[in-house]
């Protein structure tokens, strides 16, 4: 069927309310809901926190029982199986709201199409697929999750505006201006996990925490570490419950690191290397939507060439460092342009004095 103006207004709205969430949510969608009547909102909510209410329950109790007859406008299909609340189509069915409106089918097994259904069965108008665009854009990380088995993966890198990311020395701080690095922090607290390379660890001693921005959860911090050389003093292991990916096992390290609440998680691949692709699996594993990844050239290089990077995010400053300076991607050489990955950029926009660049990578 076709969509009014009302449906395209009142569903940028539950678009809209879905960055409430996006922070708590995890590993649930951060689902946006609005309820309506006549244009006129009765009700909305969106999903806090796994456990609490559902976006839907969250915006009926709002409607103070007006709900209905009433239209309402969901970002992903309602549930329709008992977790740790219950079925949001039996809340709907029971209000006796007249029409759903979702932008999207629900991937996850224990749902997808059983909610539409159980709404049809019900008498209720089920129309699909208003702003799916946008819905997808909002709910990326789980929508990975449910369909790959791993999170949405990105990485976000500064540079130079010749390409390059600290000097020849290993000196990087700072690229980039303070908006640009305010920027990343709030890329930070969207993120379920940080991670980086042992390289980055040693040479910058990095905390990966969310510090400029508000953020109601710290992100949890991963390290690519194949022979456990992250030193117990670095500043990633404060807190406890950071994650070393290592490929081989160094018992005495290991005993060390775990002493400091270190996470040792075997992923041996080829070459004494850690699997990535393996690692990527873990962390969706673990109920991760979005994962983002600072570290340097070969790390960027490695996970992009495992097939497991989704975004690039990258920080652009007006600076020329020359060609000693480091890279960002230690790719091998290309025999032809032919040959080249092509990101697609979908966002370009001026952050303070510097650039920032988003493109996705698709195969």
């Amino acid at each position: 069927m076709g969509f009014s103006a009302e449906d395209h207004g009142l569903m940028a709205r539950a678009v809209s309310l879905t960055a409430r969430g996006r922070e708590t949510a995890t590993p649930n969608p951060s689902v946006g809901c609005v309820i309506a009547r006549s244009g006129r909102i009765l009700g909305e909510g969106w999903h806090e926190k796994a456990g609490e209410a559902h976006a839907e329950a969250r915006a009926l109790a709002r409607c103070a029982g007006e709900a209905s007859g009433a239209t309402v406008y969901l970002t992903l299909e309602p549930c329709a199986h008992q977790g740790r609340t219950g079925p949001c189509v039996d809340a709907l069915i029971a209000a006796r709201v007249g029409r759903v409106v979702a932008a999207l089918e629900d991937p996850n097994p224990l749902v997808s199409g059983k909610g539409f259904a159980r709404l049809r069965d019900a008498g209720i108008t089920v129309d699909v697929g208003l702003m799916a665009a946008e819905a997808t854009q909002a709910h990326r990380g789980f929508l990975a999750r449910m369909r790959r088995g791993r999170p949405w993966l990105r990485i976000k890198a500064a540079a130079s505006l010749d390409g390059r990311t600290a000097l020849g020395d290993g000196r990087s701080r700072w690229i980039t201006g303070p908006d640009a690095r305010r920027d990343v922090h709030a890329l930070r607290a969207r993120s379920c996990a940080m991670v980086t390379g042992i390289g980055t660890v040693l040479a910058d001693d990095p905390q990966l925490t969310v510090r400029d921005v508000p953020c109601r959860r710290q992100p949890r911090r991963a390290v690519i570490d194949s022979r456990l050389e992250t030193p117990p003093e670095a500043q990633i292991l404060a807190g406890g419950g950071t994650i070393l990916f290592a490929a081989n096992e160094v018992p005495d390290r290991q005993r060390a690191l775990e002493a400091k609440g270190a996470e040792i998680v075997q992923v041996p691949g080829p070459g004494g290397k850690t699997d990535l692709a393996e690692v990527a699996r873990h962390l969706g594993s673990l109920g991760f939507n979005e994962v983002t990844v600072e570290s340097g050239a070969k790390l960027h290089a490695s996970l992009i060439q495992a097939g497991v990077v989704d975004e690039l995010v990258l920080y652009v400053s007006p600076k020329l460092l020359g060609n000693t300076a480091a890279g960002l991607f230690a790719l091998p050489g290309l025999a032809s342009l032919g040959d080249a990955l092509q990101p697609r950029i979908i966002d370009v926009r001026q952050v303070g004095s510097d650039l920032r660049i988003t493109a996705y990578l698709e195969r």
